[in-house]
């Protein structure tokens, strides 16, 4: 079957999105793997650092809504090994803010990511350091969806590969006229190695997961829209006199899910996410949890006083 006829088929499918699947395993932490598993993370950070090249920068703003620009533009925001701790980096600084609420990851020059940067994959081509990078990446991208923020990625141009997958490891997907997400993995004699075939499949369903990866299928904001992979559509330089640009967009939308103070919004993160991974027990006394945590609250003694709720 050919890629336009798999994309037909794909936006004729009836069944879209389906319910998000649970992981049947407790979060103990945010790291996927442990010493058990044989990752180092020290170790595997050493041997990223040899492959020099590009950044991963942080702004947080007093908006309490961080931008992460993956800055490799030379080679369409690949991936290089520092690049990966750079990344690692980042979110143990989110993780640590306290007053953010939000996070939009964007790619440097009008385009998203391409993946890993092939210089570094072809240096570490023999298996046992391919499966410590994709530990450590599982790891990262784990981590950064459990982050307490609500997190868009912002695709502009071309998300392929490795890209694909960063988008997946965020709560919703922003896309830009013309830009394209793309699981390119299988021409590549591979499968996705950093979490993206998991969250892939709870985003749009496993059968329109095994489409985009065994047809490595380019998503556009159409087809995006309809499979549940894009959340929302930017408007083209034409529309956008009024909108802004694209970041500007991407923060307008994303302001009206981080409107509050920050302690309500995390909880909010933090609920959802547990619905998200874990079994409805364990889910239920997750979620008292973080009730207790802001019942009584500023937030809540606020607008009860404020704000009665029968009229």
């Amino acid at each position: 079957m050919t890629l336009c006829a798999l994309r037909q088929q794909l936006l004729r499918g009836s069944s879209c999105c389906g319910a998000w699947a649970r992981v049947l395993q407790r979060r103990s932490s945010g790291c996927v793997y442990s010493a058990i598993h044989g990752f180092n993370q020290e170790e595997i950070r050493e041997k990223l650092q040899v492959f020099p090249g590009g950044s991963i920068d942080l702004l947080k703003q007093d908006s309490g809504i961080a931008v992460l620009t993956i800055n490799n533009p030379s080679r369409m925001n690949a991936f290089s090994g520092s690049m990966m701790v750079d990344l690692e980096e980042r979110v143990t600084q989110l993780e640590e803010w306290t007053d953010g609420k939000g996070l939009i990851i964007q790619g440097a020059a009008e385009t998203f990511c391409s993946g890993s940067d092939l210089n570094a994959v072809r240096a570490i081509s023999n298996p046992q350091d391919g499966m410590k990078m994709c530990m450590f990446m599982q790891s990262a991208l784990t981590r950064l969806l459990r982050l307490p923020l609500i997190s868009v990625a912002l695709v502009e141009g071309k998300a392929l590969g490795g890209g694909a997958e960063l988008t997946t490891a965020c709560d919703f997907r922003l896309m830009a006229s013309g830009s394209v997400i793309q699981f390119v993995h299988k021409h590549m004699g591979l499968v996705p190695g950093w979490g993206g075939a998991a969250r892939l499949v709870r985003i749009v369903g496993s059968q329109n997961a095994l489409k985009l990866l065994g047809g490595a299928v380019k998503v556009d904001s159409e087809l995006g829209l309809h499979i549940g992979l894009a959340d929302g559509v930017l408007e083209s330089d034409q529309e956008a006199k009024d909108a802004g640009t694209p970041l500007q967009q991407a923060e307008n939308w994303l302001s009206r899910y981080t409107k509050g103070p920050a302690p309500v919004i995390q909880a909010v993160k933090k609920v959802v996410q547990s619905g998200r991974e874990l079994p409805l027990s364990e889910a239920l006394r997750t979620e008292k949890e973080v009730f207790g945590t802001v019942w009584g609250g500023a937030a809540n003694l606020q607008a009860l006083a404020s704000k009665p709720k029968h009229k």
